[in-house]
């Protein structure tokens, strides 16, 4: 199993989980973060650190957000590591109590 990164992601990107990851599975877009699931070795530290609760096991992905296994994957294969603490988006703290963000993500 692997984790993966919800819609609570886009728009806010905040990076709290990337320092405690311990084999550098996260990917940076431009308005969010997914994990790579191939490297992602299932340690669950970076979950109590997402201040959004963006983050959950695979198995745990509620019904409405399932695509977001596949899109982590895909988005994974293009998106650059990141491996230290970076500020969030600018609007985040606007953008991280919303829902239905998905048309906001950012390729």
């Amino acid at each position: 199993m692997t984790h993966v990164v919800l819609e609570s992601c886009i728009r806010c990107r905040y990076t709290d989980c990337v320092d405690v990851c311990p084999v550098d599975c996260f990917r940076e877009g431009p308005n969010m973060l997914v994990i790579d699931p191939d490297e992602c070795i299932d340690c669950a530290v970076c979950i109590p650190e997402c201040p959004v609760d963006a983050i959950k096991a695979e198995e745990d992905v509620p019904a409405g957000q399932l695509p977001f296994v596949a899109l982590n994957a895909e988005l994974a294969r293009g998106w650059p590591s990141i491996t230290r603490t970076k500020d969030p988006l600018p609007d985040a703290e606007q953008w991280k109590d919303a829902g239905d963000k998905l048309q906001y993500l950012e390729r």
